[in-house]
């Protein structure tokens, strides 16, 4: 604590967020006084806090009776500057532990470290680097109204489709130049930025790293894009699918392996050709990924996104630079080595979709599975391979003992428990779709 608090002396920090992932991936915490975060040292929150639905309810029989407290343990290096408040103020990233020093096995940052720790053992260390797509909105007065594209400088709504477009990206560019320079002041690597196929959609790359600190970037990324996207008039959008007839929204994950002593690429060997393990780890993904879909897919609007011909994939086949595949294999020589998981909505929590596929991954290498041929046509012509509702996924998770062991049983019995609860919370709603074809016709 010595060390954070020269820190924020030195910066003239106010105050300081002390927050942590919830399973959904919201921050969760409390603002301090700088003066008082040090003194304090060590804080203290329900256990509740991790196990919230997305619709708002404290799951409180998700936890142990009495409710105890959690420690909230700083991480150093997650120290940062927030770019949109008056008074300086920064952040800190907590682990969440028990009395005792043992992480909470339902944090989400903790499921991703016990992941992580399984590669340090194998002398191995993931490197990832997330693609992050999102809507801008115009803003709408009520929740149930649907969501309508920004307007141009000109007072234009952007209705026709116009993918990739430069002159559509320059419209936005006061949000998104905003946007950038947050990340800059809070050590968010951004790198490529382009407007996407969907009216007001919108993609920023984060650059290749470490797993856990890439986890953390993307989980802050999003509350910066809300945050900026706010103070510039307009809604951002992480859902996976937020428009019927528009295309929906991902978080690829680029993902490789290196030595941990070496840094050398572990996909490749020396002569530069594929290592027998990149195809371990590739068979992974595919035999393990259905089965983990609800870490990808997390609710009942993500199973929309996909569908064939649009961009994301509906099994798990795989292919050099072939986009409609759900792994890829990007263009890149021996160093870079990597493959592309094309699964996951960014609609997911950042911690637990990279512990996810880096888990399938692993179960591969261990396993040493073959992975089929690689495809060099449309993976649209084969068979749908994921489970196709929220509750089917639920089942498919419980059911994986391999999984289970590996993510920790208490999680997956935790977040199987927090999705049914938000299965039945949708269930119970009359839709829009029901009233305009049933109400008079049935």
């Amino acid at each position: 604590m010595n060390q954070i608090g020269e820190w924020l002396h030195q910066h003239g920090v106010r105050h300081v967020e002390c927050l942590f992932s919830d399973l959904t991936g919201s921050a969760r915490g409390k603002l301090l006084p700088t003066d008082t975060l040090i003194a304090t040292g060590e804080l203290r929150f329900s256990q509740v806090a991790l196990v919230q639905s997305v619709t708002g309810d404290c799951l409180q029989e998700l936890v142990p009776e009495l409710d105890p407290d959690m420690r909230l343990v700083a991480d150093a290096a997650s120290l940062r500057m927030l770019p949109w408040t008056r008074e300086p103020t920064a952040l800190l990233i907590h682990d969440c532990l028990y009395e005792d020093g043992t992480p909470v096995p339902f944090s989400p940052r903790n499921v991703l470290k016990r992941v992580l720790a399984r590669y340090t053992e194998l002398g191995l260390r993931p490197v990832v680097a997330p693609e992050m797509e999102f809507y801008l909105f115009a803003p709408r007065e009520r929740a149930d109204q649907p969501p309508m594209p920004p307007r141009s400088p000109q007072g234009m709504s952007e209705r026709v489709r116009q993918p990739y477009s430069l002159d559509r990206l320059q419209e936005q560019s006061p949000a998104m130049d905003a946007v950038l320079a947050g990340c800059q002041t809070m050590g968010l690597r951004a790198d490529t930025l382009l407007h996407e196929v969907g009216n007001g959609q919108l993609e920023i790359n984060l650059l290749h790293g470490d797993a856990l600190e890439l986890a953390d970037q993307a989980f802050l990324f999003k509350r910066l894009v809300r945050q900026t996207a706010n103070e510039h008039g307009l809604q951002a959008c992480f859902m996976a699918k937020p428009l019927a007839d528009d295309a929906g929204s991902a978080m690829h994950i680029h993902q490789s392996l290196v030595w941990a002593d070496s840094g050398r690429n572990a996909f490749s060997q020396e002569d530069g050709a594929e290592a027998p393990r990149f195809g371990h780890y590739i068979a992974g993904l595919q035999r393990y990924l259905p089965e983990a879909l609800l870490l990808l897919a997390p609710y009942v609007n993500s199973y929309r996104r996909l569908a064939p011909f649009t961009a994301a994939p509906i099994n798990v086949e795989w292919g050099y630079d072939n986009r409609t595949c759900g792994l890829r294999i990007p263009h890149c020589n021996a160093h870079s080595r990597r493959v592309e998981n094309r699964l996951p909505g960014v609609d997911v929590n950042p911690y637990l979709a990279m512990a996810a596929t880096l888990a399938c991954g692993l179960l591969g290498l261990t396993e040493e599975r073959q992975p089929s041929a690689p495809l060099s046509g449309s993976a649209y012509g084969r068979p749908y391979a994921f489970p196709r509702t929220q509750l089917e996924a639920i089942e498919r998770l419980q059911a994986c003992q391999p999984l289970i062991n590996l993510l920790g049983t208490e999680f997956v019995g935790t977040y199987s428990q927090l999705k049914q609860s938000e299965w039945r919370e949708f269930n119970r709603q009359v839709t829009a779709w029901e009233h305009r074809y049933l109400l008079d016709n049935v």
